[in-house]
């Protein structure tokens, strides 16, 4: 039997995923960044024109992914 504290947990990774989520679908309709908003490092063109609304350069998307 789940206590109240798996309960919580349960309903703050939830919510957690939907805000990640519509954070990722606003960003697939807005325009792509030219720096990381991780790192500041610029994004190079062929990312930005290839990913439309990228926020992140390879390197921290590969991080943010792993961390999922």
């Amino acid at each position: 039997m789940a206590d109240i504290i798996d309960i919580a947990n349960d309903q703050a990774d939830y919510f957690l995923q939907v805000a990640l989520d519509r954070r990722q679908r606003q960003a697939s309709t807005a325009a792509s960044a030219e720096f990381c908003e991780d790192c500041d490092d610029p994004i190079p063109l062929l990312r930005q024109q290839a990913k439309q609304g990228c926020q992140t350069c390879v390197s921290c998307q590969e991080l943010r992914e792993r961390r999922r």
